[in-house]
């Protein structure tokens, strides 16, 4: 399957948050931080690849809401990245907005495969 703009967001994001991350130090206890959103960031792509051969319209619709609850969790360890001093609040700040964008998509997807359910 072609990449969607959905996908390419999520796989850039995921990217973004691995880069960022690789620059946190983790000696201070932060690894755990880096750990869990390294795995929500990545989550979200994964889970719309998945979702792009999923067996059935309700499980193409329950792997995009595993998205978004993933989408929606790495906004908050993005949250705890600048309350722990990690990251600046700019950069937690691009973070956050192209993360939106991605969770704006998934919930007009979820609702789009949702009306065409029937």
């Amino acid at each position: 399957m072609k990449d969607s703009e959905l996908r390419t967001r999520a796989k850039a994001l995921a990217l973004k948050i691995i880069a960022v991350c690789d620059g946190v130090d983790t000696r201070k206890g932060r690894g755990v931080l880096v750990n869990q959103i390294t795995r929500s960031a990545t989550s979200i792509g994964a889970n719309i690849h998945e979702a792009s051969y999923a067996s059935s319209k309700a499980d193409f619709i329950n792997k995009l809401h595993i998205a978004l609850k993933e989408c929606i969790e790495t906004e908050y360890w993005i949250e705890m990245l600048v309350g722990s001093n990690c990251i600046t609040e700019e950069c937690a700040n691009k973070l956050l907005q192209d993360s939106g964008v991605i969770r704006r998509m998934l919930v007009k997807s979820i609702t789009t495969a949702k009306q065409n359910l029937n």
